[in-house]
């Protein structure tokens, strides 16, 4: 599980449109590193109390601390910035567009401290950007294998190559389901406990079919058939028949494998001649849905055989 280093230049390209984030000093600091994915208002920090400053953080400056400065004398006004600064803070965004002083813009510039400005109030700037913080950190990775979303099951469907994955969900978007991704899955956890699966920004809405080449999914199937990112549900690994040594045919056996750090169930399809791959793929699907609804069929059969057995014992 991998956690990556995002800086300010990477969250400002990625939302300034809809942060409405405009640059004003400081570009000398773009790659500085944000470590922590959440706002601060530094109001007790220009005050002059700075031990418990989270300085960590994107610093947002609002009404109250605009209010505030205004009242200090502009030679002390100064000295809090130039304090807060020296802090090493990642960078400060003056919502509601409230403009800073030329020295404190002069200053920042000196620091190399991105400073921006956006239209939005300051509790609706630290919601969106909270959001979008939490998502530039989320932990992410990736699976060799292909991704369909089957009537709101995510799943991703493996195997060696040249096994039939690419077959097998080609078919699963000619009965109607959409691509998420081909060949190589990108996986990002969000509240520690949903999986997140999407594709490459490169091969979206793409997928490699063996003999034909390289097909245009939305172009040839419509829009229906493609989706950006779906909740990870389900691993399908495909197999040569001859490579599993068991196979279990009941199913009370639920099989999990770890993604990010979480559990997600997981279960192996034998490949030989005449199966219908797509079809059991689409089954196992069904099955999965069923299960976290409460149904289970394979412990409901196993409760009658016991019952029968202990009814049959008794007479």
């Amino acid at each position: 599980m991998k956690t990556p280093k995002i800086s300010v230049e990477q969250f400002y390209l990625e939302n300034a449109s809809s942060l409405g984030l405009h640059l004003l000093a400081g570009a000398d600091g773009l790659k500085r590193i944000i470590k922590e994915p959440t706002v601060n208002r530094p109001g007790l920090a220009l005050a002059g109390f700075t031990k418990y400053f989270a300085n960590k953080r994107i610093q947002t400056i609002g009404s109250a601390e605009a209010t505030y400065l205004k009242s200090l004398a502009k030679e002390e006004r100064l000295e809090r910035f130039e304090q807060v600064c020296r802090c090493k803070i990642p960078g400060v965004v003056f919502s509601r567009n409230l403009r800073p002083d030329k020295e404190f813009l002069a200053l920042a510039d000196r620091l190399s401290i991105p400073v921006f400005r956006s239209p939005l109030i300051t509790m609706k700037f630290i919601n969106r950007a909270t959001l979008a913080l939490e998502d530039l950190f989320a932990p992410r990775g990736q699976e060799h294998g292909s991704m369909v979303d089957i009537l709101g099951v995510g799943v991703i469907v493996k195997g060696e190559s040249g096994i039939g994955k690419s077959e097998c969900v080609l078919a699963l978007v000619e009965r109607g389901y959409s691509l998420v991704a081909d060949d190589v899955t990108k996986l990002k956890l969000i509240d520690g406990r949903v999986v997140i699966g999407t594709s490459a920004s490169v091969t979206r809405d793409h997928m490699e079919v063996r003999g034909i080449g390289i097909i245009d999914v939305g172009a040839m199937f419509g829009v229906k058939s493609i989706r950006r990112e779906k909740q990870l549900d389900l691993i399908v690994t495909l197999r040569e028949w001859g490579d599993v040594d068991e196979v279990d045919r009941l199913g009370m056996e639920d099989e999990t494998t770890e993604v990010l750090g979480v559990r997600v169930p997981h279960i192996t399809i034998p490949v030989r001649p005449g199966r219908d791959i797509a079809r059991l793929v689409e089954v196992a699907a069904f099955q999965n849905k069923l299960k976290r609804s409460g149904h289970n069929p394979a412990e409901e059969l196993n409760k009658r055989l016991i019952a029968q057995m202990a009814r049959e014992g008794s007479e």
